[in-house]
């Protein structure tokens, strides 16, 4: 045998081998089966409904798990860097809330040497009466401590408006005073930040009083402040443990203020406007003011506009940046990191030589317009000029227009039915040839009725012949002696037996009894005046909640000067989130210097008188006039009626104006009832011309006094800004049943002449009681009427009739309001004769 034979050969099978089918064991492959043969290759088309859920829950959870990570990375690292070296100092207001204690002594331990502190006493606001700055190496943190007036309420509020912490001094046994809890009623009102409560004179008790002294004021604060803590300042020491609690405490979040770049002026310089005419004088009595401050909250642009609270709106025109005057001296200076802190650091802090460079300049085609009001233009409302068509149209309408004369007060309606002189001709003729005996009869029964009753007969013949001679003259002693007002038939017989004298005194007795009851809404009808005449403008209504009313009819020459928006809340939202998203401009932490364009040399005056200057940068279509609506409860504190469309002065967000607001119901549906008065028990919605805030912010609502004081009379926030809400004012006309006869009555002292109840026949009526019912009939001449209702009515209820008109705000919007005078407490209420009640 040969070798070659010794190896079998392998067999290869044909393609004819059998191939059997597989085992079906009676399950599917298993996850990880798939993953094995897939080899880590997933197509996406070939995942189950089950899977793109599976993976689509895991994106969510994903997602959330990040954007959970970041804002708690973002807030971390505004806490780090306020007070640092890469952020704004932190800015602390000292107030104090008794008459008794002395905020001053707090700032002055707070300035000792055994504090550890670096004081900069020339680098805290200028003018200001207790400001200073304050570095501390051992904490890296810096301070701008700023005491403000605490008899200027108006300072008070604007300062708490962009501080970082409030530092509350109370006294040791009462913590605060009468002018306290109004201030605190002001603050919490308006957004209070981060808070520290200090109290002085503990030191000076005995050791074994001071506990039971500090749990005493801890029960005492706990009504405004719940789990207070409270920091005895009597040394340095005490000094280190506040400023140690202030710079690590968690801080507040405004919402009014963090979407907005603000600014507290440390420095300010006026430069006036020259003439153009060579001279180089002052002409326009307008400057340039230069305003120097710490940047906060968002990026600050140069083309948008500022807001000086209790000022105005202005433009900008440059951003400097001058060298830091608040620097972090510490023993070994350290390199500055590469990248972002590189740029912040050279940017925001000027050059090491302490020159000053200019950040960015506004550009005139980009930069925002002052404009608040838009342009009025009388002709909106008119139609657009006609085509060739319709003047031809019209044309030929004149040539064929026919004209009548018919008596005086007929309306269109009612002069088509009237016939023109040919007519009446040719009408006549037919009446002569025909004769229509049946016609003639019936009118004829007629006219003598009218005429006392001529019953003697005519030929019919010669009666058709004459009538067209006839009918002028009778139809002209009709409008002469014949009055819808007048005596006639059934009318006269009612009238016989009405003692007119004691009509009068029952009026009398009805409105002095009905006065007593006070209620809201209702108002008399006038004897001299007709009720369709004085209540022109109101209308009824089947129903208040689902009747249709069209809010843009009849609007005032006022709503042509305003701005709205097709949909508020989406232009809110868009707006809000490209704030949130802007990382351009003057980056929050750099010390700048604004060149504010066109301010009054008045800005400048109250700068240096010690009063604080804020600046915040308005969002876009934030200086435009508009109708804001604010959700406002009345302050316990007041007591007086503060009636609608009174003048008012009113704090929203960062701007201080004065206007006339019109009060009304907050509902939901498309139609709110009007309140004549703030009401105690509920909140309201108060409606002014202001210009336009994007929510949320906190809204103070003062009344000035004739002497200059200011009350806190409403507190509440900014609800929307909507011209189309449509605010309707309600007026309830009384009657009395005077006849009562199952479902029907005869109904007095609503209207007094027959043509009012005709005019308002159609406006349903209402009991006191439920009952719901309308006018059939007037009877008599004197007011008197017959009503129908769906049951039988009471002796003792009385009959309403509601009528409605939108009511607008007035426009009274003053940016300027004139400082309070000192808070003085109110001895005793006002009496209640005093409540004007309409």
């Amino acid at each position: 045998m040969a070798a070659g034979d010794e190896q079998q050969q392998a067999h290869r099978p044909g393609v004819f081998k059998q191939k059997n089918k597989q085992h079906k064991h009676g399950k599917h492959r298993t996850k990880g089966e798939i993953g094995r043969e897939n080899k880590g290759r997933v197509a996406v088309m070939a995942l189950t409904k089950k899977q793109r859920r599976e993976m689509r829950k895991m994106d969510r959870k994903n997602k959330a798990n990040q954007l959970r990570r970041n804002k708690k990375d973002l807030v971390l690292t505004e806490k780090r860097k306020l007070g640092s070296r890469d952020g704004p100092p932190h800015l602390v207001a000292v107030i104090a809330l008794h008459s008794g204690v002395d905020a001053g002594a707090v700032t002055k331990i707070l300035k000792g040497e055994g504090v550890g502190g670096v004081v900069h006493e020339d680098q805290g606001v200028t003018g200001a009466k207790d400001s200073f700055g304050l570095v501390l190496p051992r904490f890296k943190q810096r301070f701008i401590f700023y005491r403000p007036d605490a008899a200027d309420l108006h300072s008070l509020l604007d300062v708490a408006k962009i501080a970082d912490s409030l530092v509350f001094v109370l006294e040791s046994t009462e913590g605060w005073d009468s002018y306290g809890e109004y201030c605190l009623s002001c603050l919490f009102s308006q957004g209070l930040p981060s808070h520290a409560l200090v109290c002085q004179g503990v030191a000076d008790l005995a050791v074994k009083k001071r506990a039971d002294s500090r749990k005493a004021l801890s029960r005492l604060v706990e009504s405004r402040f719940p789990e207070p803590r409270l920091f005895p300042v009597d040394s340095e020491q005490d000094a280190t443990l506040l400023l140690r609690h202030l710079s690590a405490q968690k801080q507040r979040r405004l919402g009014f203020r963090s979407r907005r770049s603000h600014l507290l002026a440390q420095r300010a310089t006026y430069i006036p406007n020259t003439s153009q005419n060579g001279t180089g004088g002052p002409a326009t009595g307008l400057g340039t003011l230069c305003v120097s401050g710490y940047i906060r909250g968002r990026p600050l642009q140069v083309n948008r506009l500022v807001h000086i609270t209790g000022h105005g709106d202005f433009q900008l025109s440059q951003i400097d940046a001058p060298a830091d005057p608040l620097p972090i001296v510490t023993a070994a200076p350290r390199p500055a990191k590469p990248g972002r802190d590189v740029e912040m650091m050279d940017g925001g802090n000027g050059d090491m030589n302490g020159n000053v460079r200019l950040l960015m300049k506004a550009d005139p085609e980009k930069r925002e317009s002052l404009q608040a009001e838009a342009e009025v233009d009388p002709m909106d409302g008119e139609q657009t000029w006609p085509t060739e068509a319709e003047l031809e149209e019209a044309e030929e309408a004149r040539k064929n227009r026919r004209m009548m004369k018919v008596p005086k007060g007929t309306s269109d309606y009612q002069a088509t039915w009237i016939k023109n002189n040919d007519e009446q001709e040719e009408d006549d003729d037919n009446d002569i040839d025909s004769c229509d005996d049946d016609d003639d009869d019936d009118d004829d029964g007629m006219m003598e009725d009218e005429m006392d009753g001529d019953n003697e007969s005519q030929d019919a013949g010669s009666e058709c012949a004459s009538e067209g001679d006839d009918d002028d003259g009778e139809e002209e002693e009709e409008e002469e002696e014949i009055s819808s007002t007048g005596r006639t038939g059934a009318d006269q017989k009612y009238d016989e037996g009405m003692d007119e004298a004691e009509e009068g005194e029952g009026l009398r007795r009805y409105r002095e009894a009905r006065a007593n009851e006070m209620f809201p809404d209702e108002v008399d009808t006038p004897l001299d005046i007709p009720a369709k005449t004085r209540f022109q403008k109101f209308r009824g209504l089947k129903s208040f909640r689902s009747s249709p009313w069209d809010p843009l009819e009849n609007l005032p020459l006022d709503f042509s000067r305003i701005y709205q928006f097709q949909n508020f809340e989406r232009m809110r939202r868009r707006i809000l989130a490209d704030a949130a998203s802007e990382e351009e401009g003057a980056m929050a932490g750099w010390y700048v210097t604004l060149h504010i364009v066109d301010v009054p040399l008045s800005v400048m005056e109250s700068f240096q008188s010690g009063k604080p200057l804020v600046l915040v940068s308005l969002l876009p279509h934030e200086q435009k006039m508009s109708v804001m609506h604010m959700l406002v409860r009345q302050h316990p504190s007041n007591t007086e009626p503060i009636k609608s469309k009174e003048d008012l002065v009113f704090q929203c967000g960062f701007r201080r104006f004065r206007a006339s607001a019109i009060f009304s119901q907050h509902t939901s549906a498309d139609k709110h009832k009007m309140e004549r008065f703030l009401r105690p028990d509920a909140p309201t919605v108060m409606s002014v011309y202001a210009p336009i805030t994007f929510p949320t912010a906190g809204v103070l609502v003062f009344k000035q006094r004739d002497n200059g004081m200011q009350d806190l009379v409403a507190t509440g926030t900014l609800l929307s800004c909507d011209p189309r809400r449509v605010v309707l004012k309600r007026i309830v006309l009384s009657g009395h049943p005077f006849k009562i006869n199952r479902r029907s009555a005869v109904v007095r002292y609503m209207f007094f002449n027959r043509d009012d109840i005709l005019w308002f026949k159609p406006v349903e009526l209402r009991t006191k009681w439920g009952r719901r019912g309308h006018i059939k009939e007037p009877l008599g001449t004197h007011g008197h009427m017959k009503c129908v209702f769906d049951s039988q009515l009471r002796s003792q209820d009385t009959v309403l009739m509601n009528l409605y008109k939108r009511v607008y705000p007035r426009w009274t919007y003053d940016p300027y309001v004139p400082a309070p005078l000192p808070w003085v407490k109110r001895e005793q209420p006002p009496a209640l004769c005093d409540i004007d009640m309409e």
